[in-house]
């Protein structure tokens, strides 16, 4: 199993921006250090508490940095953006990442997010398809390129200038074009399935019950038999909140206790999350009053926290709960101590991961003399 690191910041409302920016980029530099395969970070607009406005710039910040690592959108919410601009901007950042680039896209989740760019009411699923279709289009076919879409019609037939390179869009590095990874937050996800039978992968979300975590891979092996396409669960990621410390104690008091950042994050997400009638994604039974979904249920069942030892024990469980997956997706949080923070992530990688990858393999050696 690989380790990789997912943030989707949300600080406390009043941090200075400047602050929170640099710690969210030190969290990708020090993945990189401790050897994480990839790292993803998310955008919203309108959301004082979540940090990041546009992936792609701040991707582009850590391009000098990031030796090693591959980086990835997670996720270009596409019905905010026009095809041509998302085409673009993610050819320039796949080269100035040396085509180290994973392209992460979703119809977005925020509804404030929505209703600024005035698709509220809009079908935004309808929106990513011609989004995304729309941006393979411009990069596999050569200009004026005429694409009439429902919502978007892109042409430079005016305006072109081929001798000059004027009305082009560039490509990406990596050809056709970087691996496509779409975030998965639904019970049974139908868009796993349509994913994967395009060839993208998916993340299973860290808000999303292991029960239903579980779901998607079935739907990701559907989706391979649809598209005709090996089904390899190492291409599956899930991300999940951990926190590692050396001692029990320490390790409760900063994933649980009243200042903790994992209470903070999950509670921004709660309240979001039911007031927009998706309560269903904290429940394992589909049944259960919404009256008996507590934060306090939530951080039970998706925080794993402890010493490495219990840590390592709490993802062995979780695992054979989910199913085999290729990597585990470290999810990022607000460094309220930023020394407990970094030696978490230390941890994690140090002490944690082999131990993890140890027992698994025993367990496959045993199953394979048996």
């Amino acid at each position: 199993m690989n380790l990789g690191f997912f943030t989707m910041p949300i600080h406390p409302v009043g941090r200075d921006w400047r602050e929170t920016l640099k710690e969210d980029q030190e969290a990708f530099i020090l993945a990189d250090q401790l050897g994480f395969s990839e790292g993803y970070v998310g955008e919203h607009v309108t959301d004082l508490a979540e940090n990041v406005t546009s992936c792609v710039v701040f991707l582009a910040t850590l391009s000098r940095f990031v030796k090693r690592m591959r980086l990835g959108t997670g996720t270009v919410n596409l019905p905010n953006v026009h095809p041509a601009h998302v085409a673009s901007q993610i050819a320039m950042l796949d080269h100035l990442l040396d085509g180290r680039l994973n392209f992460g896209i979703s119809p977005g989740g925020l509804l404030s997010d929505a209703e600024i760019f005035g698709n509220l009411d809009a079908d935004r699923n309808a929106m990513f398809l011609e989004g995304i279709e729309s941006v393979l289009k411009l990069w596999t076919t050569e200009p004026p390129y005429d694409i009439d879409g429902k919502y978007w019609k892109i042409s430079t037939r005016r305006q072109l200038i081929p001798e000059i390179g004027q009305g082009i869009i560039p490509k990406p590095l990596q050809k056709p074009h970087p691996p496509i990874v779409v975030t998965a937050v639904a019970p049974f996800s139908k868009g796993v399935t349509a994913a994967a039978a395009r060839g993208w992968d998916p993340i299973s979300a860290n808000f999303l019950m292991p029960k239903w975590v579980a779901t998607h891979r079935a739907s990701y092996e559907e989706g391979c038999l649809q598209g005709n396409r090996a089904i390899d669960l190492g291409n599956w990621r899930v991300a999940k909140s951990i926190f590692v410390a050396t001692d029990r104690q320490i390790a409760y008091d900063y994933a649980r206790g009243p200042d903790s950042p994992y209470l903070h994050y999950f509670n921004s997400l709660f309240t979001k999350l039911v007031r927009n009638g998706r309560s269903n994604l904290f429940k394992e039974d589909p049944d259960m009053p919404d009256s008996a979904v507590t934060l306090e249920h939530v951080m039970d069942r998706l925080v794993i926290y402890g010493t490495p030892e219990e840590v390592t024990e709490k993802l062995l469980a979780f695992r054979d709960e989910v199913g085999p997956f290729g990597t585990l997706l470290y999810a990022g949080h607000d460094w309220r101590d930023p020394d407990l923070a970094k030696a978490s992530m230390r941890l994690m990688a140090e002490r944690v991961m082999p131990a993890v990858n140890s027992a698994i393999w025993r367990n496959q050696s045993q199953v394979r003399t048996a």
